[in-house]
Order: C-alpha cells, then sequence, then structure tokens
C-alpha cells in the first residue's frame, strides 16, 4: 500500500446536504493509495482470459465492465480491499468504520480503450459536445464507493467527477491519476463521471462500502446493480448480510430490555415501537429490491 491523506475532504454541509447519508464526509480530492507493482498485479487479473471470458458486463452507464471477479478469479485484487490496513485507510477517509458491501461488489472495472486509428474510446459513442459525461447523472446503489485509477494518466484531460448539490450548482472533483483512488458518499450525492479526453485507455476500478456497525441505517438499493449481475450470487450475497445486520440489531435490542428487566426499569414503549418500525421498514425494503428477473 502507498497510502497518503487526501489534501481535501468535501463534508456533506459544504455541498449542502448536511445531515444526510451516514458520515460528514462527502467526497475526498484523489489520494494515494496502492503502490504501481499492487496496480501491475490487479491489472494482471483483471485481464486473465478466464476472468474477461466471464466477468464482462455492459449497460446503458457502461459498454465495457469486469464485475463480481471473486476471491478464486482475483485472489490478490480481494484480499487488498479485505485487509485491516486497506479498510482502516478507507473508513479515516470516509469518516465513518466502513466494509466492503458484498464481494459482488469488489472490484467493478470499467474499461475505456482508445482506437489509436479513430482517436474515439470504444466505450463512448462519437459526439460533437466534449462536455457530454461518460457516466449520467445518478446516485450509486451502495452507501460509499472508492474508485481507484489503474491506467497512466498522463496527457489525459478530464475525467473528473461531478456533483450535483441540492441548489443545481456542480462541483468537481479532480480525478484520480494511476494508483490514486477518491471515495464518495455516492448513495447521497448525484453525480456523474465526465468525459476524459487523450491517452491509450482509462480503466478505473470500483468498489464499494457500507457501514460496519449493524446500528448505523443501510439504505442499499439494488436497482443500478440488478442488470449486470449474476442475480443469484448477488441477491444471495445481499440477503446474507442484511440478515446478519438483522440479527445483530434484534441482540443489541433483546441485551437492552433484558438488562432493564433486571434493574426492575420501567418498560420503554415508545423506545421499542420505534425500534421494531424501523426493523419493519428495513425487512420492507429487501422485499422490495429481491424481486424476480426475467
Amino acid at each position: 500500500m502507498n497510502f497518503q491523506p487526501p489534501k481535501s475532504i468535501y463534508t456533506m454541509k459544504q455541498i449542502g446536504l448536511e445531515g444526510h447519508g451516514i458520515s460528514p464526509n462527502a467526497a475526498t480530492e484523489p489520494f494515494p493509495l496502492f503502490t504501481q507493482e499492487a496496480i501491475a498485479q490487479m491489472r494482471a487479473e483483471i485481464f486473465d482470459e478466464k476472468v474477461l471470458a466471464e466477468c464482462q458486463y455492459a449497460s446503458t452507464f457502461n459498454k465495457n465492465m469486469v464485475r463480481g471477479m471473486g476471491a478464486a478469479r482475483a485472489p490478490f485484487t480481494y484480499d487488498a480491499w479485505k485487509s485491516a490496513e486497506v479498510l482502516a485507510r478507507i473508513s479515516e477517509v470516509a469518516g465513518i468504520d466502513l466494509v466492503p458491501s458484498i464481494d459482488f461488489e469488489i472490484a467493478n472495472i470499467n474499461i475505456s480503450i482508445r482506437d489509436e486509428n479513430t482517436g474515439v474510446e470504444e466505450t463512448i459513442p462519437i459526439v460533437k459536445d466534449d462536455d457530454l459525461p461518460a457516466v449520467a447523472w445518478h446516485y450509486d446503489s451502495f452507501p460509499f464507493v472508492c474508485v481507484t485509477m489503474l491506467s497512466d494518466c498522463t496527457g489525459m484531460i478530464g475525467g473528473e467527477t461531478a456533483l450535483r448539490t441540492p441548489s443545481g450548482d456542480i462541483m468537481k472533483v479532480r480525478g484520480p491519476a494511476m494508483g490514486t483512488a477518491v471515495v464518495m458518499q455516492g448513495r447521497y450525492i448525484e453525480h456523474q463521471a465526465l468525459k476524459a479526453l487523450g491517452g491509450r485507455e482509462r480503466i478505473s476500478m470500483v468498489t464499494c462500502f457500507r457501514p460496519k456497525s449493524p446500528l448505523v441505517k443501510d439504505e442499499t438499493v439494488l436497482v443500478g446493480v440488478r442488470g449486470i449481475s449474476e442475480i443469484s450470487e448477488l441477491y444471495t450475497q445481499y440477503t446474507e448480510y442484511r440478515l446478519e445486520l438483522l440479527e445483530e440489531r434484534i441482540r443489541h435490542q433483546l441485551k437492552k430490555v433484558r438488562e432493564g428487566g433486571i434493574a426492575k426499569k420501567r418498560f420503554n414503549v415508545p423506545e421499542i415501537q420505534s425500534f421494531l418500525g424501523k426493523q419493519k421498514l428495513f425487512i420492507e425494503s429487501m422485499m422490495k429490491e429481491i424481486e424476480e428477473v426475467e
């Protein structure tokens, strides 16, 4: 690892979203995270024949993605994102303890290769508007994301992430260089990736995160990833971690109720009703996200 703290961290208050989300931190400036050797090993796993044959996806957002490589096909990459040291640094800049959302959302790769003959990137339509975004305005499915650059960005212009504030103002966060990363609370901030010009390739790696504590709200949705995932694997991992959260929350509340009974405290009706109401909404949100896919 090659971590150095970001020079700036934008807050939710600065972009007009104070009180929203799960952390006061909104987005970071790019900061060094991985060594060149680590990036080279990650690229080797991404471009392995088995990975390219089994893990390529496309959507209206991105025409060429590698997703769901799994620990068996990309052991170094998965070990890196699950290492205590990396998680500590990501949590540090995010302002809250985080863990990878689910295994399928570790190291999603967006690939854009420029045709040397035409000068056009294969994943971007031929257009005259230089300000056209590479990815449309959207909110992420998961609370936090870490975007790491795997390409040499020398000579590349653009590639920033644009954030839209509630007032309609646009803020731009500088795009990362090779080995550097940007952490953003993307579930709660409307944003888009702006088109990058120049350079032979643009390969970025996106890893999604959720709060480590089961007591922090989890508003993960699957609408943005359902169509670009192996659905059984996605639903299994999503259901497993959500039920684990529910289990931990119930155990925590049970302990409070039990201790209150032992201490002969008056039963707190509003508290337990609030708890049950929140878990009801939690379960209902799961039922909404887990739907049959044709």
